[in-house]
């Protein structure tokens, strides 16, 4: 049990160092060909090309042409950009599973807020993912793809009202987190089943001589557009589980959509820029007081926490375990002032990532995270500013594996 519970941890690790390596290369390649595509020259002779421009890196020079159907003569060799799209949904699906998952009565389910069981929590994760992109795909499907800003704005109330309701549910983490994943599903959906199947179908006709049908590409340009605005919110909405002012607050589905209208005006600045059309000065202004409208709303009401996190019979073998109240009276001493519900620490307001610890029931739930953060290595406390002695650290590790 032991060796499993440290491998688990590092297959956490490694799933989440892959998701964000993959993350880099996708939204990488995504900003590059977007800052291009808005840059290129299109005021000069260069035959059947929509446009061009040069560009220099790593001490050479590139000349870049796009054509909007094809060449003459089609290549023989293309690259196409997807697997960064799909690598980083498949890694950030394995991350919902390994931790939102896996871990549903500490992370996913909320029981202040509904009575739910792991599979039902479950359940309801993974369909809210597949529901809310067919409804998405419906909307881009309508007639409303011949007005794109209505479209845009109809997104964001399907965005919004998704963030709602997960809130209802699951815990501020979850919330946040699922909403970002519902978001990227709809990005790599895009990708997966809407762009490149259309760029494929024109590459065939090409290849046989057909006159592709303007449609193909006029689709995946709306839906490359919306990808375009969906990248910084889902960034944002990744690392929120890591700062409990983001989400531990009655109002995070509020934050959470002002966070998607930032995103519109960060990249409407640069897509501007890049498009060589002035630089909208006025969008960091926006920015600027929606951020600080964020900061505001974190400071309202809390998330109602549960003063005693209730046992189920799993973690009653970590109450019953030798030496528990030696391990309480530990984490008491040293780690309560800052995981409590109200942190006695200067300058801390909330417990760090909503983690608390001052009941049994909390330590009992918390347990493999004190036996990983300060039984087997020294991550907790922090710095250990409250001199946790390593004799107690042996005292934690004594108790957890004799539970197991």
């Amino acid at each position: 049990m032991l060796d499993w519970v440290i491998f688990v941890s590092w297959a956490e690790f490694a799933v989440r160092w892959l998701h964000v390596i993959t993350a880099m290369a996708w939204i990488g390649s995504s900003f590059y060909f977007i800052a291009l595509d808005l840059g290129l020259f299109r005021d000069r002779e260069i035959g059947d090309a929509d446009g061009e421009e040069w560009q220099v890196h790593g001490g050479g020079f590139y000349h870049i042409q796009k054509y909007l159907v094809a060449p003459k003569e089609m290549p023989e060799h293309l690259v196409w950009f997807k697997w960064e799209s799909y690598t980083t949904w498949l890694s950030g699906a394995a991350l919902l599973i390994l931790v939102y998952w896996a871990g549903a009565e500490l992370y996913l389910i909320d029981a202040n807020k509904a009575e739910l069981s792991i599979w039902q929590g479950v359940l309801i994760s993974a369909a809210s993912l597949t529901v809310g992109w067919l409804v998405y795909d419906l909307l881009c499907k309508s007639g409303l793809s011949e007005r794109p800003t209505g479209l845009m704005i109809l997104l964001f109330v399907l965005l919004v009202a998704m963030g709602w309701g997960y809130n209802q549910i699951f815990t501020g983490r979850a919330m946040m987190l699922h909403l970002g994943a519902f978001t990227a599903t709809i990005m790599t959906a895009n990708v997966f089943l809407i762009i490149i199947p259309n760029q494929k179908i024109v590459v065939e006709d090409l290849k046989a001589g057909r006159a592709p049908d303007p449609k193909y590409g006029k689709i995946a340009k709306l839906r490359s557009t919306h990808n375009n605005y969906l990248t910084l919110p889902v960034i944002f909405l990744m690392l929120s589980n890591h700062y409990p002012l983001s989400f531990a607050t009655k109002w995070n589905w509020v934050i959470a959509a002002l966070v998607f209208l930032m995103g519109v005006t960060i990249r409407h600045y640069f897509n501007s820029v890049h498009a060589r059309k002035g630089r909208p000065d006025w969008t960091w202004g926006v920015t600027v007081i929606l951020f600080l409208l964020i900061c505001w709303l974190s400071t309202g009401p809390r998330l109602e926490m549960s003063a005693e996190a209730a046992t189920n019979p799993a973690d009653n073998r970590f109450v019953q375990a030798e030496n528990f109240e030696q391990v309480q009276d530990i984490v008491l001493g040293r780690c309560s002032m800052c995981h409590a519900a109200e942190p006695v620490w200067d300058g801390m307001f909330w417990p760090p990532k909503g983690v608390m610890l001052d009941t049994p029931g909390q330590i009992a739930k918390r347990a493999r995270e004190i036996y990983l953060h300060s039984g087997v290595s020294d991550a907790m406390p922090p710095a250990n500013v409250s001199w946790m002695e390593p004799e107690e650290r042996i005292v934690i590790r004594d108790w957890f594996r004799a539970a197991n």
